[in-house]
This record gives structure tokens, C-alpha cells and sequence, in this order.
């Protein structure tokens, strides 16, 4: 299953228009083209509708948000859902400010997400009408761990149900669910938390998945979580032999992702379906 998930975007090329955040723009683009897929990035209230009309998919992250990209993404979403293109939320510090957490419940409103990708606190803070937050990292006390799997697990399939997309759910251990079933994960090293844009990345590559395998979305966005865990545990291992820093294992990070191949992935993926 996984090693379709990737070889459907190797052959499918798919274009992903991203409304993003300026921080991690340029590694979004960059991780797009290095698993297969291909960037656009449009923003302006004037165009993103007809650059979401020539795509495949539609990448939604909230991690710069200003009044005039809120108006894009209402509209480009809807467009997106109009032609039955899969969409993607990012929640990027919703709960951090009432801004973040706002837009969000809008988004949820207005436009279908076929999958929501953030992590604990942040889908958290959608879930359940508020929650705490870090910055734009996950609360400590939130952190997924295997005496709290079983009751993540429940609340993910739970708001699934809820919003009809796939919830995936990102950090030390990861879990991506529909209503029915859950795939928890265990690939990937702490080291891809001390880069920022790891999150960002993972979402749009993630596009990338779901729109090449729009019939297979659980599996797709599990394929792409295993792929983004097992290039950093790669990537950790090339930084450690060069005896290099977390600038180099970004760059390590979107190489090992450029030369995944299938086999490789169903491979080292570790994963248990629940």
C-alpha cells in the first residue's frame, strides 16, 4: 500500500497550489519537487482561484496569517471544493491567539479539508473549542505518548467523524485516522523538531500524497507521514557522520526524500493499524 502511495506521485506529478505561511515557503516548495509533486504559490485574493483551478490540490497553512491571505484561503478553498480537488489544513499555533484560532473554526466552517494535519494541541484547540499551545509547538502536556495512545487515538476517529477528513495527528509518535481506523506511527528522530518547517513540509508534501491517491486518503496521508519520519531517520544519520548541524540536516531531510523510492519506504515504514 505504501509503496503505491509513492509511486502514484512519482508517475502523477501532481500540482499543488500552497497558501502558506513565509517562514517555510521555500522548503514547502522544495520538499514538493523532491517527492514528486510540483509547487505553486499564490496568495493574492486575485488569482487564487484560477492558480487552485489548474491544480490537483490545495495546501492551507495558517502560520503567517494576515486579513488578506484569510480572504485567499476562503476562496481558493471553496473553488478547490467546487472542482472536487483534495484540500489540506495546516493549524500552524491555533490557540495561540484568538487570530489563529478564529481563522481556523472558519476554514472548518466554510470549506471541506480532506485531511487536517497538525499537531496534538493544535487539533486539540479545533477539536474541542480551545486547548494550550507553545508557541506554535505542542503543549508538553499534551504530548502522545503509549499510555495516552489509546484515548488520542478514540478523540482522533471522533473528530474525524465530526469533519469528514482524515486527522493526522504529528510528534514523537503520529497517528493518522479516519472514523473507522487509525494508523499509528513510529518512524522519525527528536532532531526534526529543532528545524523549523518540518511540520510545514510534511502538510504539503502530504498534498502531494492525497491528490495523486484522491480515492485512498487514509492511506496516502499515512504513506506520507511514514516517508517524512523515515527520510529524517536517514537524514539524522548523515548529519551524525558528518558530524554536521541542523541547517545541513534540513538539506539531508529533502535529499533522502528525493531519492525515497517505494521499496524503501515499505521497508522502514513502523507503523500498526488500530
Amino acid at each position: 500500500m505504501l509503496k503505491k502511495m509513492l509511486e502514484n506521485v512519482r508517475e502523477k506529478m501532481p500540482l499543488i497550489h500552497n497558501i502558506t505561511n513565509y517562514v517555510t515557503v521555500n522548503d514547502c516548495a522544495n520538499i514538493l519537487l523532491a517527492c514528486g509533486g510540483s509547487p505553486i504559490m499564490a496568495d493574492d485574493i486575485g488569482e487564487v482561484e484560477e492558480i487552485t483551478s489548474i491544480c490537483g490540490g490545495l495546501n492551507i497553512n495558517i502560520g503567517t496569517l494576515n486579513e488578506r491571505t484569510i480572504r485567499s484561503m476562503l476562496a481558493a478553498g471553496k473553488k478547490a471544493n467546487e472542482l472536487g480537488h483534495p484540500v489540506i489544513l495546516d493549524p500552524v499555533g491555533a490557540g495561540a491567539s484568538s487570530l489563529r484560532t478564529n481563522t481556523a473554526y472558519t476554514l472548518l466552517e466554510e470549506v471541506k479539508f480532506s485531511v487536517i494535519r497538525g499537531n496534538i494541541s493544535e487539533i486539540k484547540t479545533l477539536a474541542l473549542g480551545g486547548g494550550t499551545t507553545k508557541g506554535v509547538d505542542a503543549d508538553v502536556a499534551d504530548k502522545v505518548t503509549d499510555e495516552t495512545l489509546d484515548s488520542v487515538i478514540a478523540f482522533a476517529k471522533e473528530f474525524s467523524k465530526k469533519t469528514g477528513a482524515v486527522i493526522a495527528i504529528t510528534g514523537v509518535i503520529d497517528i493518522v485516522a479516519d472514523a473507522q481506523k487509525a494508523y499509528v506511527i513510529r518512524n522519525g528522530v527528536p532532531v526534526m523538531s529543532q528545524i523549523t518547517g518540518s511540520g510545514c513540509m510534511l502538510t504539503a508534501m502530504t498534498a502531494a500524497y492525497i491528490t495523486a491517491n484522491p480515492q485512498e486518503i487514509l492511506e496516502a496521508a499515512a504513506a506520507a507521514v511514514c516517508a517524512m519520519g523515515l527520510c529524517g531517520e536517514k537524514a539524522y544519520e548523515v548529519m551524525k557522520k558528518n558530524n554536521a548541524g541542523n541547517s545541513s540536516f534540513r538539506n539531508y531531510l529533502i535529499d533522502e526524500i528525493c531519492k525515497l523510492d517505494g521499496a524503501a519506504l515499505k521497508e522502514g515504514a513502523k507503523y500498526e493499524i488500530r
